[in-house]
């Protein structure tokens, strides 16, 4: 069994936030692979490179740095071949740029196995599309987190407001619809609950209930454990 919790979850369903406070209440690693996504695709489209171009989506990861770093004040910060582009990649338009190069094979495999060293050089926590399906399907914990569409657009709406960067609850609804198709119907590494992930519908929970929820499965978590039975509140097991 890996020493990884894996949290799956399509667009805007607080993967990241909860994942940076469970890793912070574990005291293990926090790793943000949508943001590995988000700094290719970033990257493609400051280079001109198209976004259905494997061989070039290829050659420019070859050629990628990613890495994660951490500022003053202890606040997590993401670099691109050496430039901070935290801010950047968190933009709007970005979010279709990282969806359209996740579904492509190059850059899925590229970026995974970046995700396995990481995850393999310290207890961590990793947030994504297919983190417990694809890259640790041994993981000690896999956790899906889902909301309704409409919750995770008013989420999204909301953050995008506190950036600056306000646009119609109505175009970030559309476009949470259209990445949820893509991110599901892609031919590799579809998002998908693993056939043993704990499901967690967020909606109406705040971000301290699911972050307890699973603390308490990872502490709880061995060969034959189920500290959350399944039907209990929001918390259900996928049928296997």
């Amino acid at each position: 069994m890996r020493e990884v919790v894996a949290i799956d979850g399509p667009s805007g369903a607080g993967k990241s936030t909860v994942a940076r406070a469970v890793a912070r209440a574990l005291g293990w690693t926090y790793v943000d692979t949508g943001a590995m996504y988000r700094a290719v695709g970033l990257k493609a489209d400051r280079l001109g490179v198209p976004l259905d171009d494997d061989p070039a989506l290829e050659e420019l990861c070859r050629h990628t740095r990613i890495e994660f770093r951490r500022d003053e004040a202890g606040e997590p910060r993401v670099f691109l071949d050496g430039e901070d582009v935290t801010q950047a990649i968190r933009e709007h338009r970005v979010s279709d740029l990282a969806s359209r190069v996740s579904a492509r094979r190059p850059v899925r495999e590229a970026m995974g196995r970046y995700q396995r060293r990481l995850g393999e050089e310290a207890p961590s926590v990793l947030e994504g599309r297919d983190i417990g399906t694809v890259i640790f399907p041994d993981a000690r914990v896999k956790v899906f987190l889902t909301a309704s569409p409409e919750e995770r657009a008013r989420r999204r709406t909301e953050e995008l407001e506190r950036r600056g960067q306000p646009l119609p609850y109505e175009e970030v609804l559309r476009d949470i619809l259209a990445r949820d198709a893509n991110d599901s119907s892609r031919a590799h590494a579809p998002l998908r609950p693993a056939s043993d992930a704990v499901v967690l519908d967020t909606t109406g929970l705040g971000p301290g209930e699911v972050v307890a929820r699973i603390v308490a499965l990872v502490r709880g978590a061995g060969p034959s454990a189920d500290p959350m039975p399944p039907g209990r509140d929001a918390v259900t097991r996928r049928p296997g």
